[in-house]
């Protein structure tokens, strides 16, 4: 059976740099034989996590909204893709909204897990992509802190990450082949290892 890969776009732009990365990376990951899903979080209707709890038993997020499509594509991918611009040295609202209302899947692990099971990650592996304008020597340790616990509430470890600075026009990763091929290489090698 093939490898699920699920790509989340976190870009708020529409076929910018982190776009087209992922987009690479997903073909690499293709061309290895797995199976492609995508979400462009600048595309679901979805609100912040409300905090209410109502999760806390069930494991199941009360608010109706896009995400509820959204989580079973989260939980039946064996390998994640998370894509994201910098913005103040951190992920893009519309990506970070995604992220925290993953909160119920972090209470469903709780759940189903006891504390022993939970040292280890069962669901799979995740990755992340960004890109930033600036050399800032921190410029992703926000936003790879924020991935590593994403993928943990969701069971998955966090693997890598790929990191390009000095990429801020729409399609500066498009100009540079080098640029997308190391995207493609990374997506090769997140389903064979």
């Amino acid at each position: 059976m093939a490898e699920k890969v699920l790509g989340i776009y976190g870009s708020p732009r529409k076929k910018g740099n982190t776009d087209q990365l992922l987009d690479r990376a997903l073909a690499g990951a293709g061309d290895c034989g797995a199976e492609i899903s995508k979400v462009y979080a600048r595309n679901l209707k979805i609100s912040g996590c409300l905090e209410c709890g109502g999760c806390d038993k069930t494991g199941k997020c009360v608010v109706k909204d896009d995400m509820q499509d959204v989580y079973p594509l989260l939980e039946e991918a064996g390998i994640i893709i998370l894509s994201s611009p910098m913005f103040f040295y951190s992920m893009p609202a519309q990506v970070k909204a995604l992220i925290d209302r993953s909160q119920a899947l972090w209470s469903k692990r709780m759940i189903t897990k006891s504390p022993d099971e939970r040292k280890t990650f069962d669901s799979g592996r995740g990755y992340l992509i960004a890109a930033g304008a600036t050399r800032g020597k921190n410029l992703f340790e926000g936003a790879e802190l924020v991935a590593k616990y994403f993928f943990d509430a969701l069971d998955m470890s966090y693997e890598r990450g790929l990191f390009f600075r000095r990429l801020e026009g729409p399609s500066d990763a498009e100009k540079d082949p080098e640029v997308l091929e190391k995207a493609y290489e990374f997506g090769k090698k997140a389903v064979t290892g």
